[in-house]
């Protein structure tokens, strides 16, 4: 039996080292186990044994390997009887090979201590990987640093050893491997290789599913890559997998990839300004710019189309900075809210949506910020309008627009954008004709000819500088000079450099290829640009692919974060020329829409709510023509965007599609759409028709199953007839579990919650096995408010923070601060003060941020909250005074009202102002009658039942407090205020009186409690 001692690893031999004297043949076992030759021909080696020997040495090329290591490297644990005497042999097998294979004689040596390969590291890869990576991890530089990695991850050909020898020390080599793909993914992401790393690492973390390093860097390429949506599923699908396999949560590195997308979501410009392809060339007019941005508020770049106005203002634009496109809208306000990341109205809970324009005048009310509003001439009076409103109503803000003609307001300062000057103008065209021409200079006299006859115009300019790749500078000088004295004899009441723009774009047209003009012609029906599959598909035009590529070249077509786009000068142009694809372009997304729309129930929601929005223009463009086109294909995609809006928080923006629809069929829905038409109806702004009838005619199962929830809640619908919808609603998994967030809210306001719980609790289980985050997030609101009234702390955290974060992940920031505000709640009741007022904190900074003046109220409410049980009555007063006045809105702010007036109720009568304090209950109780809240009816309740207290009026106090846990169907348990009057009433009247008062009010019918409240006969004593 041998001894299990080893040789120490490393030793080496005295003297001199032989690849002083021998040497040129390179090994190589990162991969098929090889030596080669200096020529690079290879060495017959022989068969796995012989390999696996030579992989060994190799490994610790230069350094003695005791023979008990090879024999352990070569067998395992079971090396074969006389393991030794076969190494011997196998030794000089593999001495022969390489001696007659061309090597040099001595390449392995045996020594007392063992066998050495006597060759320099250096010319074994693995060794030659090991230099190469810890240099690129000493390099400070990114791009010499992925360089590095880059020449050292080329040296690998397959696995380590190629499975011959030592799996220990091969499986280390992969694991190195693997940790230098990291570093080089890293440097890519410093260098903000973003979209290309996307596929390698979906397919890195498909083979490693458990390394969180991969799946962090994942997440981060996505998100750089503005796939947001994208890397919260895939950071929810790796923490899902972490949890079921290993119960672990996330690592430090991939929570902070996670928080890092969350941070993107809040709300901030969601448009920064664009950051140009190429080069500025210097104007005069960008010192003119800025100081009449530091001048005034309102200031417009007025010139002609390719001016160069959009350039200026992204160049003149810095700090806080927004960008708005509004070439391809025509509502004005929601492209800036959209611009600015923020929603009409929040996803989680149903209501009427806010204005646009004063949901923008609210969000910036507080906030320095430039909004830069590009391309306005199409929309001036629109844009007149809400830049006065919000100039008037927010003192942060400048707006920098840029627009063919002036928007006409007081204080606007203009700054026209003129010509360039001719030397400026020689550099942009020698600059662009480098890019499409490297090597070739062109002649400097022949430019200046084409910039005069171009007049300065800097799109002119580029698209001839194009041309450079076919054309010689005299060359295209000759051809323009010949156009434009054709020019000349054309229409002379056009403005000159009008002419000449329009020139230079038919010429360059005219030099097309025929394919290039039909492709061209066609894909000018995209308004916001496209992806190739889809311009494939619209244009139908065979090599797309390549067409495209070759009007990139040409200055005609933009290329960038996997767009096609025109811009609006040369698109307008190749409109009038092409032919019309409008129809298969709404076709087309159409069928996008429609695909997308059963992903936005499941666990690809936020995948397909990030498609739907990237193409959110062409979608419009869509819904445009076919609602005045074909009104059959508008109803379709109106159906199909519905539950994408509300997801989105736009439920608003249908309006005007749905009102043209409406108006084209009227009171009949075109034959086999009538669940699609009640949609449009419901999104319409009022038309007249009766959508009671069209329902009555529906026939199950629902295509679209919450348009229960859509007529349950739209201001159209006059009988509520919800039996009848949900007796409808399919037995589908995503309908079973919706159809639990109503029953579970039928159950609730009957005041069974018991069974409300078993509903909600039924739903979030349907829900979690979608993967549909906004069912999740609902269903878990309510069952931790159910925890909340029983008293369980812990559960109420861990389903209220699991609610926060899934309402985060949709990008509902509106609903997270609301979320957080409940939360806050709970946490106070527990005697959390500080934790609950960070909460608050942050919800107000978001309600502040994204201009919801009820979530700020609710959060000032909650801070007047903890001063008033601090026993600062003051500060309390102004807390809820504040609040209260914010609380407006008659329509939306219910229970928000409620809650204020009731707390504000508890701090009146703890200052003695008792007539106040029933004045303020029964205003809560009132808005709580108005919207059947019978929770809401509970807490007002048991503020009235403090006041009877208060004035000593116990017996009926003690009855009111009986009344509110049977209108709410429990008690809340921890409701400091409850318990601080039940304690002082059963003190002075006794246990048995006040048991007998509190359940005659606990076992009145909710329904004759509401109408004893109507008449106000419990608040006034009768």
């Amino acid at each position: 039996m041998r001894s299990p001692r080893r040789p120490a690893r490393g030793n080496r031999v005295a003297g001199p080292p032989p690849w002083a004297r021998i040497g040129g043949v390179q090994f190589a076992i990162l991969g098929p186990v090889e030596a080669r030759r200096p020529d690079g021909t290879p060495v017959p080696l022989g068969g796995p044994q012989l390999r696996g020997l030579l992989a060994l040495l190799a490994l610790d090329a230069g350094r003695v390997i005791g023979a008990d290591r090879l024999i352990d490297g070569l067998h395992g644990d079971r090396p074969p009887d006389g393991a030794a005497e076969a190494l011997q042999s196998q030794v000089s097998r593999l001495r022969r090979r390489l001696r007659d294979g061309g090597a040099p004689d001595g390449l392995v040596e045996f020594t007392p201590a063992g066998y050495r390969l006597a060759v320099d590291p250096q010319d074994v890869d693995v060794h030659r990987f090991e230099r190469l990576t810890a240099e690129a991890r000493a390099n400070p530089d990114p791009a010499a640093k992925r360089a590095l990695f880059a020449e050292a991850l080329a040296l690998w050909r397959g696995p380590a050893l190629d499975g011959l020898a030592d799996p220990p020390r091969a499986a280390r080599l992969a694991e190195l491997r693997l940790a230098a793909i990291e570093d080089r993914v890293e440097a890519d992401l410093v260098l903000g290789h973003h979209e290309q790393l996307v596929a390698e690492l979906r397919e890195l973390t498909g083979e490693h599913p458990l390394r969180e390093r991969l799946a962090a860097q994942l997440v981060r390429a996505l998100h750089g890559g503005g796939r947001s949506a994208e890397a919260l599923t895939a950071f929810a699908e790796i923490r899902e997998r972490l949890a079921d396999e290993l119960g672990a949560d996330p690592s430090p590195e991939l929570a902070d990839a996670h928080a890092a997308v969350l941070r993107a979501a809040a709300p901030a410009p969601a448009r920064r300004v664009p950051v140009p392809l190429t080069g500025f060339v210097g104007r005069t007019e960008l010192g003119d710019l800025g100081k009449a941005l530091e001048d005034a508020r309102l200031v417009t770049l007025t010139g002609p189309g390719g001016a160069g106005k959009t350039r200026l203002a992204i160049e003149a634009a810095a700090g806080e900075a927004c960008f708005v496109e509004l070439a391809t809208t025509t509502d004005v306000a929601r492209a800036v809210l959209a611009a600015l990341g923020l929603r009409e109205q929040g996803v989680l809970a149903p209501g009427a949506a806010e204005e646009p324009a004063g949901r923008l005048a609210a969000a910036l009310a507080d906030r320095p910020l430039l909004l830069v509003l590009d391309n306005c001439e199409h929309v001036v009076a629109g844009t007149a309008r809400l830049v006065r409103r919000l100039l008037a109503e927010c003192p942060g803000l400048c707006v920098l627009a840029t627009s063919r003609e002036p928007l006409g307001l007081t204080g606007e300062k203009l700054v026209p954008v003129g010509a360039l000057p001719a030397g400026a103008a020689a550099e942009l065209f020698t600059e662009r004709a480098a890019a499409v021409a490297p090597g070739s200079v062109p002649d400097p006299g022949a430019v200046a000819r084409i910039c005069a006859a171009l007049d300065g115009l800097p799109l002119a300019i580029e698209l001839a500088a194009a041309r450079l790749r076919s054309l010689s500078a005299d060359d295209v000088a000759a051809r323009l000079g010949d156009r434009f004295r054709l020019l000349s004899r054309g229409d002379r009441t056009a403005e000159p450099r009008h002419r000449t723009l329009r020139g230079v774009v038919e010429w360059s047209w005219d030099l097309l290829a025929p394919d290039e003009q039909r492709l061209a012609g066609r894909f000018a029906v995209f308004a916001g640009g496209a992806r190739l599959g889809a311009a494939e598909k619209v244009c139908a035009e065979p090599d797309a692919d390549g067409v495209l590529t070759g009007l990139v070249e040409k200055s005609f077509v933009e290329f960038d974060g996997g767009r096609y786009r025109m811009l609006e000068t040369i698109r307008a142009f190749c409109a009038e020329h092409g032919d019309d694809r409008r129809s298969e372009h709404a076709k087309y997304f159409l069928g996008l829409a429609r695909a997308a729309e059963p992903k936005l129930r499941g666990a690809d929601q936020l995948a397909a709510l990030a498609e739907l929005t990237a193409e959110h223009a062409e979608l419009h463009a869509a819904l445009r023509w076919s609602a005045s086109e074909e009104p059959e294909t508008a109803v379709r995609l109106i159906a199909a965007l519905t539950w994408y809006w509300w997801l989105r928080g736009l439920r608003s923006e249908a309006t005007p599609f749905a009102d043209a629809v409406v108006a084209a069929f009227g009171a009949e829905p075109p034959p086999g759409l009538a669940e699609e038409y009640v949609l449009c109806l419901i999104h319409a702004s009022g038309t007249g028709v009766e959508i009671e009838p069209i329902v009555q005619g529906l026939e199950g199962p629902l295509r679209h199953p919450y348009l229960f929830l859509l007529w349950a809640f739209s201001p159209h619908t006059k009988v509520r007839d919800g039996e009848r919808l949900a007796a409808l609603v399919g037995d589908d998994a995503w309908s079973r579990a919706f159809t639990g967030i109503g029953d579970g809210l039928g159950a609730q306001y009957r005041g069974r919650i018991a069974e409300a719980e078993t509903h909600f609790s039924a739903s979030l289980d349907g829900f979690r096995a979608l993967g549909d985050r906004w069912g999740e997030a609902s269903a878990l609101e309510k069952l931790a408010e159910f925890a909340d009234w029983r008293g369980d702390h812990a559960r109420f955290r861990e389903l209220m923070d699991e609610s926060v974060r899934l309402a985060g992940e949709l990008g509902a920031v509106e609903d997270a601060a609301e979320l957080l505000c409940r939360r806050a709640d709970g946490v106070l009741r527990a005697g959390d003060a500080e934790t609950a007022r960070a909460d608050y904190e942050t919800a107000a900074e978001k309600a502040r941020a994204t201009g919801t003046p009820l979530t700020l109220a609710r959060a000032r409410g909650g801070l007047g909250e903890i001063a008033r049980r601090a026993g600062d009555l003051a500060a309390a007063r102004r807390w809820y005074t504040a609040a209260v006045g914010l609380a407006v809105d008659p329509v939306t702010g219910g229970e928000t009202r409620i809650r204020l007036h009731t707390g504000f109720g508890w701090t009146a009568a703890a200052e003695g102002h008792l007539d106040e304090a029933t004045g303020l209950h029964q205003e809560a109780l009132a808005t709580a009658l108005e919207h059947a809240n019978l929770p809401g009816a509970a807490q007002a309740v048991e503020g009235l039942a403090g006041v009877l207290a208060a004035r000593a009026e116990d017996e009926r106090a003690a009855f009111l407090l009986g009344v509110a846990v049977g209108l709410r169907g429990a008690p809340v348990t921890g409701d400091a205020d409850v318990a601080s009057v039940t304690g002082r009433v059963r003190a002075r009247i006794g246990a048995e009186a006040y048991a007998q008062a509190f359940e005659r009010g606990r076992e009145m019918p909710p329904e004759q409690a509401l109408s004893e409240f109507g008449q106000r006969r419990f608040a006034l004593g009768s």
